[in-house]
């Protein structure tokens, strides 16, 4: 199987990248199965892919550096069940050291299973001319630490979200990016639209070099750039009241609910990594509906990146947030934004689940230098 893993920085694009490349390589005739990842259960970017049709493994818990036994373990029940000829794989946002971790293990443990392909990475334009110009980024030193770290590694630099930038500051990234890592491709994409695509194609064909030195990293200011982006998420069920029973806009709520949390969280200037929330509902035939918002910068607007054009009687919301501060903060802020959002909208809300905490130290099953 070829193994495909794209990284990138959280908010930077990974989901929809990969969609992309499922869709294209479906289209092409092959097989294709996709792994998710991140720091706990219930992900919107499992739901998201698998409501778009896909056969999607997850890896909870922690990224796939500490969790390479489960990774394994996922991609051979997947091949079991769908004999994919590809495993389009998306890491933790927060994770680096990916070609130390993840795949020389995959080449040096299982090297007759897999054909890998190079590392891509996505640089997220909302943070990139910030921090590699090395001004106020929101983020602490450690946080912009794994930033350039993943970008470091990369063996293809994607600047992704291109639909978004105007020509100077396209530009001035790429020139940007060109200065800090003058050795490696950069391309530019958006894999929202398709811009750039079938260029970013080309790059992802060969295998991953991955006889390179390894990256040297300091596992101490990788522990506290990931610990400073707490971590939240959250099941909440939706419904109208008794004195509002008609069906309601699924599209508005989630974009509401995204664009208060925007609010709050600018208000006190914390950064946000990305705030996902997902709206899913049954239709009266059966038919199961989704809208997706996300909100992934300071001063940047809230998308609505999935529309499900639908009014509904209820439905289940699931918030997935990583912020530069305090989980109990976070947990507050998301709590209040759901009571004052249903409130508005003259709607009821039960709170289902709510998990909130820092991510713990990186503890790598495997880290081989060669």
């Amino acid at each position: 199987m070829r193994f495909l893993m794209i990284g990138g920085f959280l908010g930077a694009g990974k989901t929809t990248t990969l969609a992309r490349l499922a869709r294209h390589y479906v289209a092409a005739g092959q097989k294709v199965a996709l792994v998710t990842n991140d720091q706990a259960y219930g992900l919107v970017d499992t739901q998201s892919l698998r409501s778009q049709g896909f056969d999607v493994g997850e890896v909870p818990g922690a990224c796939f550096c500490c969790k390479f036994t489960d990774l394994i373990d996922t991609v051979a029940e997947l091949s079991a069940e769908h004999r994919p000829d590809i495993i389009l794989a998306e890491p933790v946002g927060s994770c680096t050291d990916l070609v130390s971790t993840v795949l020389r293990p995959l080449a040096n443990l299982y090297g007759d299973d897999y054909e890998l392909a190079p590392l891509a990475v996505l640089c997220k334009p909302e943070h990139g001319e910030r921090i590699l110009e090395e001004g106020h980024t929101g983020f602490s030193p450690q946080a912009a630490y794994l930033f350039l770290k993943q970008l470091e590694e990369a063996e293809l630099i994607v600047l992704n979200k291109i639909d978004k930038l105007d020509a100077p500051k396209r530009e001035k990234l790429l020139q940007l990016l060109s200065q800090r890592f003058p050795e490696k491709p950069i391309v530019s994409l958006s894999a929202k639209e398709g811009h750039g695509f079938e260029d970013f194609l080309g790059h992802l064909e060969g295998t991953s070099s991955l006889d390179r030195p390894a990256m040297e990293i300091d596992y101490d200011i990788y522990a506290e750039g990931e610990a400073e982006l707490g971590w939240l998420n959250a099941t909440v069920k939706v419904t109208g009241k008794e004195s509002n029973a008609s069906p309601w806009p699924l599209d508005g709520f989630v974009a509401a609910l995204v664009e208060t949390l925007a609010m709050d969280f600018s208000r006190v200037e914390l950064e946000p990594g990305h705030v996902k929330v997902l709206g899913s509902s049954l239709t009266e035939e059966g038919n199961l509906v989704n809208a997706v918002a996300n909100w992934v910068a300071l001063g940047e607007a809230v998308e609505l990146s999935v529309a499900s054009n639908s009014n509904v009687e209820e439905a289940d919301i699931l918030i997935n947030a990583r912020i530069a501060s305090d989980p109990t903060a976070i947990a507050d802020t998301v709590a209040s934004a759901i009571e004052r959002v249903a409130k508005s909208s003259n709607l009821a809300r039960e709170l289902i689940s709510l998990q909130h905490f820092s991510p713990a130290r990186p503890e790598p099953t495997h880290r081989m230098t060669s």
